[in-house]
């Protein structure tokens, strides 16, 4: 068997098994969306009925007054959207900081950072309830947002490292034409980075989005709740009677923010992978 042909029956292969990944993947996703406009009786149905006799957008109208999904929302989106969009700039801040700037003992202080991600979160619980109890922060979503827009590590790391890359001349040649160290930052650094804080934000709005243990922690009231905890109550109150369709419903609403923000920044995702791939 020649090259060429060795060639084609290894990227044909490589095809189907990324197909048949790509189906085991997106499944759930169908399933999910098939139920929620199927009558209950068509979810327990065998074999599995994928596509409904008869569409029902009823329960994307009950959802609504089922519990409080609206409030939820909202208050995802306003702990989603502050933690990213205040906790990227400062985040962006500080890897320019790391990378860029002459500051004594920075390699130090950078790995005593990166070793605040090996603290195990579960360990934080307590003290951190205790702190903002102490501040009387607790039914509020202030323990969800004031600590985050300060920064997240990941993000610090990820830009620090595509931050090395950008030559220093550019910078220095900045300096000699008094440009301070902010308006470097603004006109040159944010305009470079763009494409990387793309795709960190994406990934950190999906993670804020989808947080259930530390909403759980610090908040009560129902008109406080996350989507997130909005959905396990609609889980333990609509599971028992089985109407899998509403809790469906709930469950596509709620994923609606996120596939925005990914239809959104998409285009700088590719584009940070890209530039990725070329400089390695």
């Amino acid at each position: 068997m020649s090259q060429v042909k060795r060639k084609k029956v290894a990227d044909s292969i490589i095809f189907v098994a990324l197909s048949a990944g790509a189906v085991f993947m997106i499944a759930p996703l169908l399933w999910m969306i098939s139920t929620s406009v199927k009558t209950k009786s068509e979810v327990f149905a065998l074999p599995p009925v994928w596509i409904p006799s008869e569409f029902d957008f009823s329960k994307y109208s009950e959802i609504w007054e089922a519990g409080p999904l609206l409030s939820g929302i909202q208050n995802s989106l306003i702990i989603s959207l502050t933690v990213t969009i205040v906790g990227s700039f400062t985040s962006s801040l500080a890897a320019f900081a790391f990378a860029k700037l002459r500051l004594k003992n920075k390699n130090a202080l950078f790995l005593l950072l990166l070793s605040a991600m090996m603290i195990p979160y579960p360990s934080l619980m307590i003290p951190q309830f205790s702190m903002f109890a102490g501040a009387g922060w607790i039914d509020t979503l202030l323990p969800l947002i004031i600590p985050p827009i300060f920064g997240n590590i990941v993000m610090v790391f990820f830009l620090r490292q595509y931050l090395i890359n950008v030559p220093n001349a550019v910078i220095e040649a900045a300096k000699i034409d008094g440009t301070s160290f902010f308006g470097i930052f603004t006109k040159i650094i944010f305009p470079l980075i763009k494409p990387a804080i793309a795709a960190q934000f994406i990934l950190w709005f999906m993670a804020v989005w989808n947080d259930y243990l530390a909403p759980i922690i610090y908040l009560n009231s129902p008109d406080k709740l996350t989507i997130q905890l909005v959905i396990a109550n609609f889980n333990a109150t609509y599971a028992i009677q089985t109407d899998y369709p509403l809790i469906m419903a709930a469950s596509i609403i709620a994923l609606l923010p996120m596939l925005i923000i990914f239809l959104i920044f998409q285009k700088q995702i590719i584009e940070s992978i890209a530039i990725s791939g070329v400089k390695g």
